[in-house]
C-alpha cells in the first residue's frame, strides 16, 4: 500500500468519526434545547414536574457533594449500592442460565424437561413476583433475586437458540477430522454461541436495571437510585428525582459498553476476529 492510498484511509476514518462526533453533539443538543422549551412551557402554565437541565445539574451538585434532601445519602451512595445488588443478581443469573441453556441447546431430552417449567415462568413479569421475592428473602437479598429472575431468562433463551442454530455442516467437517466432544464444544459449539449469549446479556442489562429501580421502591436499606427516585417524587423534589433517573440512564449505558467491549475481547480471544 501506497503512502498516498495510507492518507487516503486515513483520512477517510478521520472524516467518518468526525461526522459522527458531529451528529451526537447535534443529537445531545436539540434533546436539551427541547427539554428546556418544554420545561419552560409547563412552569409557565403552573406545571412543576419537568425540571430544567440546569436544575437538574444543580441538584447533581447537591447531591454528589451534600447528599439528596430526604435520605442526606451522598450520590455515590446510592449508586454503589444499587450497582451491588444489580452486579450479584445478573453474576448469579449468567452462571446459572449459561450452563442450563448450553445443555438445553445441546441435549433434546433436557429441553423437553426443562421447556415446560420456562415457558411457564418466563411471561410472569419479575415486579410480579418481587413481593414474594421480599418476602422469601428479606430486604437483603429481594432486589438480589428479582434482578437474577429478570436477567435469567434473556441469557438462557438466547443461549439455549445459538446453541440449536450451530451449522450441522460445521459439526461434521469437525467430526471428520476427529474432534472429540469436548473439542466440538470448545471450538464450535461455544465460539459460535458466543454472539447469542452477547444478546441475551445485553437484552438482561437493561432489564435487569429496570427491575433493579423497581425493586428498590419496595425496600432498598443503605440506599439506592430506586430509592432515590421513589422518596424524591413522593416529596415533589422533581429535580433530585431527574437525578436518580439520568444515574441509572448513564449506569445502563455504561455496562452495555462494557458487555461489547467484553465480546470484542472473547471473539478475539477465541480467534472469531
Amino acid at each position: 500500500m501506497t503512502e498516498k492510498e495510507r492518507s487516503g484511509l486515513w483520512w477517510e476514518a478521520f472524516r467518518r468519526e468526525g461526522v459522527k462526533i458531529a451528529l451526537t453533539v447535534v443529537s445531545l443538543t436539540a434533546f436539551l434545547l427541547i427539554w428546556w422549551g418544554f420545561s419552560i412551557y409547563l412552569d409557565s402554565i403552573g406545571l412543576r414536574y419537568l425540571p430544567s437541565p440546569d436544575e437538574v445539574y444543580n441538584a447533581f451538585i447537591i447531591s454528589a457533594i451534600d447528599g439528596d434532601p430526604f435520605t442526606q445519602l451522598p450520590l455515590i451512595n446510592h449508586i454503589v449500592a444499587s450497582l451491588n445488588r444489580f452486579v450479584w443478581g445478573f453474576a448469579l443469573a449468567l452462571a446459572v442460565a449459561l450452563p442450563i441453556g448450553l445443555l438445553m441447546g445441546a441435549s433434546k431430552y433436557s429441553r423437553y424437561l426443562g421447556m415446560p417449567v420456562t415457558e411457564i415462568m418466563r411471561p410472569i413479569p419479575p415486579l410480579a413476583l418481587a413481593g414474594f421475592f421480599f418476602a422469601a428473602f428479606g430486604v437483603l437479598y429481594g432486589p438480589i433475586i428479582t434482578v437474577f429472575y429478570g436477567v435469567f431468562f434473556p441469557v438462557l433463551y438466547n443461549v439455549m437458540f445459538g446453541v440449536r442454530s450451530v451449522d450441522p455442516i460445521l459439526m461434521d467437517a469437525a467430526r471428520t477430522q476427529g474432534a472429540s466432544r469436548l473439542q466440538l464444544f470448545s471450538k464450535v459449539i461455544l465460539p459460535f454461541t458466543v454472539p447469542y449469549l452477547m444478546t441475551g446479556i445485553t437484552i438482561g442489562l437493561g432489564i435487569g436495571w429496570m427491575v433493579i429501580v423497581a425493586a428498590e421502591w419496595i425496600a432498598a436499606p443503605g440506599g439506592g437510585v430506586g430509592a432515590l427516585i421513589l422518596s424524591t417524587y413522593t416529596n415533589g423534589a422533581y429535580q433530585y428525582m431527574f437525578v436518580g433517573i439520568i444515574s441509572v440512564a448513564i449506569l445502563g449505558i455504561l455496562t452495555t459498553s462494557l458487555s461489547r467491549v467484553l465480546e470484542s475481547k472473547v471473539s478475539q480471544w477465541m480467534g472469531m476476529k
